[in-house]
């Protein structure tokens, strides 16, 4: 199994579909990297030879942040967002979707399981 930027590439894709394994690697990306360094995008991963590997590797480095950098980038941005407390900030801060979606209904990914408040009853109680 081949391993470019930390990240263990599936051996049995093809070229430029193992690429978007890699954190930041896209489709458009991986098509544009192997178009710059003239490889076979049909070809199997594992047929991939080492200088070929290591070109990807600098290449990616050198052209794109990728994995560990990209994420960082990511989480700092977030954190500068709730730092200024911004209307963004305040909302990931809260666990809440920052980009306008409706949350009286929805947003469960976001929001997380139900929560049922204590103390409520039902309609057939009351009676």
């Amino acid at each position: 199994m081949p391993r470019i930027a930390g990240v263990d590439i599936p051996a049995d894709k093809r070229t430029i579909v193992s690429l978007t394994y890699i954190f930041g690697v896209g489709n458009t990306r991986a098509k544009d990297l192997c178009e710059a360094l003239s490889l076979d995008p049909d070809k199997r991963a594992k047929e991939i030879s080492d200088e070929e590997l290591t070109a990807i590797a600098a290449y990616l480095s050198s052209q794109y942040p990728v994995e560990g950098d990209l994420r960082r980038n990511n989480i700092q941005d977030i954190n500068r967002l709730r730092d200024i407390a911004c209307y963004r900030g305040i909302r990931h801060r809260r666990g809440l979707p920052c980009r306008g979606q409706r949350t009286k209904t929805n947003a469960r990914g976001r929001k997380g399981t139900k929560k049922t408040v204590a103390g409520k009853k039902s309609v057939k109680s009351l009676k």
